[in-house]
């Protein structure tokens, strides 16, 4: 395996600014295949998806990705989404054709469909991630080297998206279902056959170079419009990869509310028009056929745009390259909690005792971690939930976090441990004060969840589908 780092640089001879625009070319294709797997829940009602399923390319990658691959613990569904930049056919007008060039992928998202498709995560993987990539078998059957240290876009360049599965498994562990591969067709059909996609820009911009001419504050974006929007490299955000991420997930979010409102999945003529549009610039596995594809929108139907999550793998600064991004220690927790994912729907409302919200719960947080500064971020966390935090204090190392009542206090603790990740069962705290909780941080602790949010933990800046797109981070 190669030990040199392993990069990848693009130049287009057509842009001065290489590195910010790259990030926004792709932006808006990932949200194509989102889209397709979103409204196909609605297609069997007309009667007409056999026709646009027939426009999708699919590959046998199987053979490349090999059996050596994570277990499957649940029933959880994961897909790869990635944005191919590929200039071949109609695609070769947005941009210089790459002779003797490679598609690449500036745009990895692992959607995590949790099990009883209740609620659904986008997971963007930074292209300068460095991370240690397989050696990979090629569609042509040779093989590419891997590398201990590899820049993550690097993958799908060398080896496809059979190259990124493998290195995606590889560092999280997770066993990866399929992938959809999309480009830039049928990107501004997308946008104008859900009526146009919801933006809020923080400042007038006036780019000549895409054509975007937009004023402060939130518009509705279609067509041209809306691929100057995503195309454009000026005057949107501070540049970093990770401003662009968070602009491509409120992006994602504002594209997949409006595919689920009623007023695209009722409208017969929008419908086929979105799902005619996606599948032309559509690619998947083999395995992901149109009855495999019926068969997830189905179990994705009771989804609401609340409940679709965008989250950024955990990631910071690469301590040897300060133009790179490396997993940070938040990231194999985070890994295990999807891996293990075992999100179910209710299976019957039944007689319950009252619940108790979180702003009448009173707790006291202590580290027994062993970790600097955990019980702070963990108040801070409990108190945008609603909690009371009622002060903060260390305690004597435990290796598991514990939920612990005083008199009176059972239901309240009960609260707080559905939200603690692992759900602690309560117990009694004799030196506690009437109606107080505690919450004891163990070294098994991960993460909260988000109340209601159901198996996987709540991630620092998550963006959710359903929020205002004004609404800033």
């Amino acid at each position: 395996m190669n030990s040199n780092p392993l990069y990848m640089e693009y130049v287009d001879d057509a842009d001065p600014q290489p590195a910010r625009r790259r990030g926004w070319r792709i932006l808006g294709w990932v949200s194509i295949g989102l889209s397709v797997v979103l409204v196909a829940t609605a297609l069997t009602a007309y009667g007409t998806y056999l026709n646009a399923m027939g426009n999708i390319g699919r590959d046998d990658v199987n053979a490349q990705i090999g059996t050596n691959r994570p277990q499957k613990l649940n029933n959880a569904l994961n897909i790869l989404m990635l944005g191919s930049d590929s200039r071949a056919g109609k695609n070769s007008k947005y941009g210089r054709k790459m002779k003797n060039e490679p598609p690449r992928s500036d745009t990895m998202i692992l959607m995590h469909l949790s099990p009883g498709g209740g609620q659904a995560m986008g997971i963007s993987f930074p292209r300068d991630l460095m991370v240690q990539m397989p050696p990979c078998k090629r569609k042509d059957g040779t093989m590419t080297p891997g590398s201990s240290r590899a820049q993550i876009n690097s993958a799908f360049t060398f080896g496809g998206p059979a190259c990124v599965i493998k290195t995606i498994e590889g560092i999280s562990n997770i066993k990866i279902d399929h992938f959809m591969e999309v480009n830039f067709v049928g990107f501004k059909a997308i946008t104008e056959a859900v009526g146009g996609v919801d933006v809020c820009l923080p400042k007038d911009v006036n780019d000549k170079l895409s054509g975007l001419h937009l004023s402060a504050g939130k518009h509705t974006i279609k067509g041209e419009t809306a691929l100057a929007y995503v195309r454009n490299r000026h005057g949107l955000g501070d540049g970093s990869d990770t401003d662009r991420i968070k602009r491509q997930q409120k992006f994602m979010g504002a594209l997949a509310n409006k595919a689920m409102s009623a007023g695209t999945l009722t409208n017969p003529q929008k419908l086929f028009s979105l799902i005619s549009a996606g599948s032309k610039s559509l690619r998947t596995d083999s395995e992901l056929t149109t009855e495999e594809m019926m068969k997830i929108a189905r179990g994705m139907s009771g989804i609401s745009s609340g409940k679709l999550r965008f989250v950024t793998v955990p990631s910071g600064p690469d301590p040897l390259d300060k133009n790179r991004v490396a997993l940070t220690s938040a990231a194999a927790p985070f890994f295990s909690a999807i891996r293990n994912d075992k999100t179910v729907p209710p299976a019957a409302p039944k007689a319950a005792a009252a619940k108790i919200p979180p702003n009448q719960v009173r707790v006291r947080v202590f580290n027994a971690s062993g970790i600097y500064g955990q019980a702070g971020r963990v108040s801070q966390d409990l108190e945008t939930q609603g909690f009371q935090v009622a002060g903060t204090g260390n305690a004597a190392t435990s290796a598991t976090t514990k939920v612990l009542y005083g008199a009176g206090a059972e239901q309240q603790a009960q609260t707080l441990a559905k939200i603690v990740n692992g759900t602690p069962k309560p117990a009694p705290g004799p030196k506690l004060a009437p109606g107080m909780v505690a919450l004891v941080i163990g070294q098994d602790f991960t993460n909260l969840r988000t109340a209601g949010s159901g198996g996987i933990p709540k991630q620092t800046g998550e963006i959710r589908a359903s929020d205002d797109v004004c609404k800033q981070p």
